[in-house]
C-alpha cells in the first residue's frame, strides 16, 4: 500500500470525525440545507461508504451480506438510536476492517465485488480519498452553519 495513499485517507477520516467535536447531539443532527444532509448523516454516510468499498467491493461481501442499506441516499438517514457515540464508534470499526482489508494487497491487485466489474485497489483507493475529501468538505460548511446560529 503506498504510504501517502494511507496518510491521506487517515486525515480525511480524522478530519470528518472531528467535524462532530464539541457540538450537542441536536447541533449534529440539524437540519441546515435542502437535503437530508447533516453532520452526523454525513459520519454515517461514509462509514457506509468505506463498508461498501472494502467489504463488498475488495473483500467481495454483499451489502445484503453485510446488513448495509442498498443506497448512498439511504445511508445519511437516521435513526433515533445513531448518537455521536455510536456513529463514532462504527465509523473506525469501518476503518478497522477496512486497514485489514487491505493491509497485504498491492496497489495493482484485482478485487472483484465491485457491481459493474473489477477494479484496482488504487482506483477503490482513490475513490475512497475522493469521497472522503469530498464530504469533508460538506461537513466542514454545515459546522460553520451550526456554529453561527
Amino acid at each position: 500500500m503506498s504510504a501517502q495513499l494511507d496518510a491521506f485517507v487517515e486525515e480525511y477520516r480524522s478530519a470528518i470525525e472531528a467535524t462532530l467535536d464539541g457540538l450537542t447531539e441536536e447541533q449534529v443532527r440539524r437540519q441546515l440545507v435542502s437535503s437530508a444532509t447533516t453532520l452526523l448523516g454525513l459520519l454515517k454516510h461514509v462509514t457506509w461508504m468505506q463498508r461498501v468499498w472494502f467489504e463488498e467491493c475488495v473483500g467481495g461481501t454483499s451489502r445484503r451480506e453485510l446488513g448495509l442499506v442498498q443506497s448512498p441516499d439511504e445511508s445519511f438517514r437516521l435513526s433515533d438510536d445513531d448518537t455521536v457515540a455510536s456513529i463514532t464508534a462504527a465509523h473506525r470499526e469501518a476503518c478497522a476492517i477496512a486497514r485489514t482489508a487491505i493491509a497485504d494487497l498491492p496497489l495493482d491487485a484485482v478485487v472483484m465485488g465491485h457491481r459493474a466489474g473489477p477494479r484496482t485497489l488504487r482506483w477503490v483507493y482513490l475513490q475512497v480519498l475522493r469521497e472522503l475529501a469530498h464530504h469533508c468538505g460538506h461537513a466542514d460548511i454545515l459546522r460553520e452553519q451550526v456554529l453561527a446560529d
